[in-house]
């Protein structure tokens, strides 16, 4: 199926590895030009060399920019970047680690601002500075990489659970303004268990703490799943770029869950 979105401008934050990585490898392989926006600069660089060389099209621009998209330094630096399109992007896909686990009265002022600022305003930002653009010329969509968490919380999670609330909450409301009559979408893709790096050091942590192998953890994990496998950033990758395309118009203001059967509710 051709999505339809082969020129546009795609920005894609926590886009070296993971999730992110396979949402801008499914989009530069519809010919989307990627800013891809990383901490790691050295990470980044790899990521880059690799998606550049998976593109059919040569033509197809794949821009790494080295910045914390969580702060206003950072968002500037990439809608500065020279060989960007400024603030023309046609698709936004947001993207940025989660808080650390553990009790909740342990949590200060300032590490719920540090996890609102990076779950949720960053996100709200990149939003705000986009999304009248897209309006303007007729096509826009915004991605916005959340949780399973949000539909079914856990407890040690709270900072994330808070912040990604918070941002599903403004998206509902904002999803379903005038914006939708500009063809412009925002909805949100909740991961459940996907083998990232993330899910690999979480679950090494745990097996030494429960002096086990990480195979076992990584199985036990996996039994929990109804697929019966852990998902792949690729696949996750390729329901961003359907939610991207000019067949997805169709489809905004939702929360779309991605964990194999994992959640048991109806709703």
């Amino acid at each position: 199926m051709d999505l339809g979105i082969a020129g546009c401008w795609a920005l894609v934050s926590g886009a070296s590895r993971g999730l992110g990585l396979g949402c801008a490898r499914a989009l530069a392989k519809e010919g989307v030009n990627v800013i891809c926006v990383a901490r790691r600069e050295d990470v980044l660089a790899e990521a880059v060399m690799d998606l550049q060389r998976s593109c059919p099209d040569p033509a197809t621009r794949i821009i790494g920019v080295a910045a914390d998209i969580t702060s206003a330094q950072g968002r500037q630096r990439v809608f500065e970047c020279p060989d960007g399109p400024g603030l023309r992007f046609d698709i936004v896909v947001t993207n940025s680690g989660g808080p650390p686990p553990g009790d909740f009265r342990d949590w200060t002022e300032e590490t719920w601002l540090a996890a609102i600022r990076a779950n949720m305003y960053a996100p709200i930002a990149l939003i705000q500075a986009t999304v009248d653009g897209m309006a303007e010329r007729g096509f826009g969509r915004i991605v916005n990489i959340t949780s399973g968490a949000v539909k079914a919380p856990i407890a040690d999670l709270g900072l994330s659970n808070g912040a990604r609330s918070g941002l599903t909450g403004v998206v509902a409301g904002l999803a379903r303004s005038p914006l939708a009559a500009a063809n412009v979408t925002i909805n949100n893709l909740l991961p459940g268990a996907f083998l990232t790096d993330r899910l690999r050091s979480a679950s090494s942590a745990r097996a030494q703490a429960q002096g086990t192998s990480l195979e076992t953890v990584l199985q036990e994990r996996t039994n929990g799943v109804p697929a019966r496998r852990l998902g792949s950033p690729d696949e996750f990758g390729a329901m961003c770029a359907y939610l991207c395309s000019q067949h997805a118009g169709y489809i905004t203001g939702q929360n779309i869950l991605m964990d194999g059967g994992a959640y048991p509710g109806v709703l």
